[in-house]
């Protein structure tokens, strides 16, 4: 569902909180009761996080995490819902019920986000040298810092191994050992793998979250294991990165960076 023109101007009439685990350490009850009566004056995006601006000055904060969303016609899973000013019925869904909502009060919200998240991968700030600062000195896997939402807002696992793909970058590799030239690629490939997200409506995973998007036709790497590298032909491999199931090619993503 695209919220903005749902949105937009509309009053909260109703709103039922239908997963206690939505809003804690917050009482469903006492959510509910702020937000009615609130009308929505803008529908921001910052990262995965949704953040609905009211004229009162609040914000309501969406984290969707992996599987949170707004779908067209939800009926299962059904977590809360809104029902506005002109009888439309907005509902939240999310299966494995791991997103949030926070209510703030003025100027919170602003503070919430930016200790929470870096700069929009496909904004201005989004630099090689700010990348290069966030990786330096890490040991960890460049998988796994990446997928910091303080390093690249709103980079998920599915993106992450695409990104790395296109970057022929190892996922296992120690993050604050990449060189500046490999630091540049990987840049490049984040945003590059995003704006295909984006061109392709996102990946339908059968979920309802991102119904109707094409990009799982075009993965190259994630969910593959086993099946041709689209560039070299050699098989998919899977590994675990940051706790996270990871797929990529060993040919084109060594461990060690090769010789030139």
């Amino acid at each position: 569902m695209r919220l903005e023109p749902v949105l937009i101007g509309r009053r909260l009439d109703r709103v039922e909180i239908l997963d206690s685990r939505l809003v804690r350490p917050d009482e469903p009850a006492h959510v509910e009761a702020e937000l009615v009566g609130e009308r929505v004056a803008a529908v921001d995006r910052r990262g995965k996080y949704l953040v609905v601006r009211f004229e009162s000055g609040r914000a309501l904060l969406v984290h969707l995490r992996m599987t949170g969303g707004f779908p067209d016609g939800a009926g299962t899973h059904e977590r809360a819902v809104l029902e506005l000013d002109n009888g439309a019925r907005v509902a939240y869904r999310d299966v494995r019920r791991f997103g949030t909502w926070a209510l703030l009060d003025p100027d919170e919200a602003e503070a919430h986000l930016t200790v929470r998240l870096g700069p929009e991968p496909l904004g201005p700030r989004f630099t090689t040298a700010f990348l290069a600062s966030r990786l330096a000195g890490r040991a960890a896997p460049v998988k796994a810092a990446i997928l910091d939402q303080r390093t690249v807002a709103g980079l998920g696992n599915i993106y992450a191994d695409e990104s790395l793909w296109r970057a022929r970058l190892n996922p296992l590799r120690p993050a604050g050992g990449l060189d500046a030239e490999e630091v540049a690629g990987l840049r490049r490939g984040i945003r590059a793998a995003l704006r295909r997200g984006l061109a392709r409506h996102g990946a339908d995973l059968g979920d309802g979250v991102y119904g109707g998007g094409r990009m799982q036709d075009e993965f190259h790497v994630y969910g593959r294991g086993g099946e041709p590298c689209d560039r070299c032909g050699t098989p998919i491999a899977k590994t675990r990165a940051g706790g996270r199931g990871t797929w990529f090619c060993p040919r084109c993503q060594p461990e060690v960076r090769p010789r030139p």
